[in-house]
């Protein structure tokens, strides 16, 4: 019995060819791809300790298989008490396999099962092809345990592609199983 292909090979062996033929592209290599998937967690100034960054970090290396790096402020900003280096953000950069993998269970997995969900906007493009995604917990991935998650908190993921235009860009996520909200006319 042979497993279903992951969604790099799904993506280069039948939805390349169907998105090309959708777009009106002569050539598969103008067809728009994903370059990176971007999973960043903001840090605010009361959860700074050691141990909350090291939680964060933990958690995002658990949903990516890699290790994440931690953003510090580029500068002091005395209204919001936060120094040059403070720890402000998590960050890590899926590429690849890994990015495919996320986003198929992402699609297929994680934002189906949210209570009440009715799909992802389709407003949360960026003018150049890129989608932002933001979530308000982080706990609705199967890796993170409920139960000994302390704190909860958001997580935004940014979608790289290389579409030039917006409507491009929400063909090649449309395709690849972003279940978009469907707008009524």
């Amino acid at each position: 019995m042979s497993q279903d292909p992951n969604l790099k090979t799904r993506f280069e062996t039948d939805y390349s060819l169907a998105l090309m033929k959708e777009l009106g592209l002569k050539n598969k290599l103008a067809s728009p791809r994903l370059k990176k998937i971007v999973l960043n967690v903001g840090i605010p100034k009361s959860d700074t300790s050691t141990k909350d960054v090291e939680t964060v970090k933990a958690e995002l290396a658990a949903l990516s298989g890699l290790s994440p790096k931690v953003g510090g402020a580029k500068q002091s900003v005395a209204g919001f008490k936060i120094r040059a280096g403070d720890p402000v953000g998590v960050s890590v950069t899926l590429r690849g396999i890994k990015m495919f993998d996320f986003l198929d269970k992402l699609c297929r997995i994680v934002l189906p099962q949210v209570k009440d969900f009715r799909g992802v906007k389709s407003t949360s493009f960026d003018g150049h092809g890129n989608y932002t995604l933001g979530l308000s917990e982080q706990i609705i991935f199967p890796e993170i345990d409920y139960a000994k998650t302390e704190k909860i908190h958001g997580l935004e993921i940014v979608i790289v592609t290389t579409a030039k235009t917006d409507e491009h860009a929400f063909a090649l996520l449309k395709i690849l199983g972003m279940p978009f909200e469907k707008v009524d006319k």
